[in-house]
Order: C-alpha cells, then structure tokens, then sequence
C-alpha cells in the first residue's frame, strides 16, 4: 500500500510557509477550463464515515479519477484505499496532509468531508491553491467563515458545491417546482425537522493521543483543546468547538429544502429554544431543539431531538409547506399534496440520488456556471444553522439585516458571527 505520513508536527513545519488561508496563487478560470472529455482528478480529504462514500462515487462517473486518499488516521486511509483498489485503473495515493493535494497542479478539485471546523479553511485554501471544490454540509463552522468562502470561490473563480444532494434529486426538483408554479398558493408556513435515537457519549477521559492519529492536524484551525477518548470520530458533532449540533449536522438538509420551497435568502428574525434534557454527559449542543425564523411575511421552524426517532409524520426527517390554497408533506420517501380543505390531491413516491449532485458540479468544472448548490446559496441555508444556534446560545431573539442575515443592535451577540482561530490560521481572502 502506498501512503505517506509526512509533516506530523505541521505546525512548527509549516508556520511561516503556510501562516494565512491564501498563500497559495491563483489559477486563472481560462487555464483551468475543461473541455467536456477532459479528465477531471480529485483528492479526498476526510475518509472516515461520508468521504469513503464521496470516493467510490465519484470514480464511477465518467472521465474521473481519485488521485488522493486523505486523512489524519492512517488506518482510515489504508482501508480507503484499499476500497479504491479496482474501482478505477490507478490506486489513489494515501496521505496524511491534505496540503499535499493542494501542492498538485494536475489536481483539479478538493473533495473536503472532514469535521466542520475543517470545511470552510480547507474550502478558502482549496479555492486558492487553483482547486475546485466539493464541501460537505454545513459549508462553515461559523457565519463569517461562510462569507469568507464564498469571496474565496468567487476571486479565485473556482466551483464550490456543498454536499446537500436533494438539490439535485429529480424527485426533490419536481416537489419544488410545484410549490413554485403555485400547486398550494402562496405559501405563509413551512415546518421541518429531524429526529433520530442517539445514545449518550457519556464523560471523556484526556489521554494520550493514539499512534494512528496526527491529533495536531485534526485541530488545524482551531484552538488547541486536550485530547479525549470519546471524541473522535463522531461526538465533536455535540461539542461547539467542532461542530454544529444536530442543527448543522442535519438541520442543514431540511432548512435548505424550507428556504429553497419558499424561495427566501436571509430572514429578518430568529428565536430558539432548547438544551440538553436526556442524557448527562459530555455534550454541550441541544439534544431537544426548536427553532423558529421569520423572512418577512412568511416564516418557518426547525425541530431536532436527538433521542426520539419518529416524528408526528412517522418520519424522521421531513418538511411540511402550507400555503393559502393547500399543503404539501413532503419525505425522502415521496410527498402529498392536500387541497385547503384536507383532501388528497396528489401523491408521489420519492427518494434522494447524489448522482445528478456529482454531475452539476462536474458539468460546471469542464462547461463553467454555477451548480445547483453553489457555495453562495449554501451558506444562505447554513447561515440558518447558525442563527439558530446564535439565538439559542445567547438565549436572545435576534433581528437581522434581511439583505445578508447580520445580527443588528446587540454586539455582544454578534460577536458570535465569529470565533478565535489558533494563531496564524485565521482565515484570509
């Protein structure tokens, strides 16, 4: 197996060559075009659980080769590159560093699915390095990194997708377009949620960091916190200092399809509710959330519990709009359409493909334009997340400016559009 373990104390390696997000030249979009049978080459960052998953999908579509095999646990690498093995012509190359990628012009796109507060630095330096990118949702771990990779892409004229896929799914565009052309009136309410049944991560212990970890370049842009044995590589989700909560975790998917159904940006006003009620442990994020925001005329909700799988629906996942003439439910599995006096007037089965994602934004890459979740309307609906989580923090209704979501008349609260970064790694355009 090839991989390599290289610049493990990145940190003193590399402090002076790589001190700021953009010390990498750009590549003018006229080099970078790509004729539609070009072959596109892709490093992965983040193997563990989702990238894995983002590999083998995108070495099945054509003309695409994964070069890079990338992650901080050698033996996630190894296994994905052993996964990898006949799945194209060439073995991706293992490595630790995902500035390695970065370092290779014939890379044309960063797939990034490491933790959150790894997706808009890895986004700003893959922008600058000359690279398109895939991002996993959220697309930022804070509202002002989101601003900041959208400037990224849009300097540096790269495609950033986020990895939202019902953006893409026939089946979610045709719900969608139904609202649109007015299948229920106007639409004044939309309702989402998600629900799952997760167990405690119970109370960590600091120890010491595991062979098979660079500790060091898991935490890249973040402060520097003790290693702990229940951390990695799920529960930072439930930690602020990595995650989201299950709002950014899986908030994001509803509130996205809630914004794009009412075709909304920014909304005026935000409260939240919520707190830890099931477990006592180590979690810091909401176990039992709701959230409410409100665009003007119309508004929506979000609802998270963390330890009950079923919502009302008998789904645990799902959106609900309603509109002056009707409503729609709407389901991974399908949706149903009800006239204003509750009756069924349509019914359709569904399901979420990711293959249509790939392709917008590897048809972007080789034929330019903007794919169906680009980086500025994925912040849009991350921003929500984090509005959400700001006011439940803060435990303070937020109003905000509707043209870019920022918080007015409370700089104390709008402190939290931001966070401290470890020194030398703030993110810069």
């Amino acid at each position: 197996m090839a991989y390599q373990t290289h610049r493990r104390d990145f940190l003193k390696a590399t402090a002076a060559a790589t001190a700021t997000f953009g010390v990498f030249s750009s590549v003018s979009a006229a080099e970078e075009t790509k004729a539609a049978n070009d072959k596109i080459v892709i490093g992965v960052m983040g193997v563990n659980g989702r990238g894995s998953a983002l590999a083998m999908g995108f070495a099945q579509r054509p003309n695409v080769e994964i070069a890079y095999i990338c992650d901080v646990d050698s033996r996630a690498i190894a296994k994905t590159v052993e996964a990898m093995k006949g799945r194209q012509e060439k073995v991706p190359t293992g490595v630790e560093d995902f500035r390695t990628v970065l370092d290779d012009k014939s890379v044309d796109v960063l797939v990034c699915a490491a933790p959150n507060h790894w997706h808009a630095p890895a986004t700003i330096l893959g922008c600058s390095a000359g690279k398109h990118v895939y991002v996993e949702k959220p697309c930022s771990h804070t509202a002002w990194e989101g601003e900041m990779a959208v400037k990224a892409a849009r300097k540096n004229d790269r495609v950033v997708q986020m990895g939202n896929q019902r953006r893409s799914s026939p089946f979610y565009v045709d719900a969608i377009k139904k609202l649109h052309d007015g299948a229920i009136g106007k639409i004044l309410f939309a309702r989402s949620w998600y629900d799952s049944r997760r167990g405690s991560i119970g109370a960590g212990k600091e120890v010491e960091v595991p062979d098979w970890l660079n500790y060091e370049l898991w935490q890249g842009p973040v402060t520097e916190r003790p290693f702990k044995d229940n951390l990695i590589h799920y529960n930072w989700h439930w930690h602020w200092h990595w995650g989201n909560g299950e709002l950014g975790n899986n908030g994001i998917h509803s509130l996205d399809l809630v914004r794009w159904g009412l075709n909304v940006d920014y909304p005026t006003r935000v409260t939240s509710a919520g707190g830890r009620y099931r477990w006592k442990d180590d979690q810091e994020t909401a176990d039992t959330h709701i959230v409410t925001y409100e665009f003007g005329d119309r508004m929506c909700t979000w609802e998270g519990l963390s330890w009950s799988p079923r919502d009302a629906s008998g789904s645990s996942f799902g959106v609900s709009f309603h509109g002056e003439d009707g409503q729609m439910t709407l389901l991974d599995s399908g949706y149903q359409l009800y006239d204003i006096k509750n009756n069924l007037v349509e019914e359709k089965s569904g399901g979420v493909s990711q293959v249509e994602h790939f392709d917008s934004f590897l048809g972007c890459i080789r034929g330019g334009g903007h794919p169906t979740s680009d980086i500025e309307d994925a912040h849009k609906s991350t921003l929500l997340c984090h509005l959400g989580n700001i006011a439940l923090r803060s435990g303070k209704t937020l109003d905000l400016d509707p043209q870019n979501g920022h918080i007015l008349g409370d700089e104390q609260t709008a402190a939290m559009w931001t966070k401290e970064y470890r020194e030398s790694w703030t993110p810069t355009v």
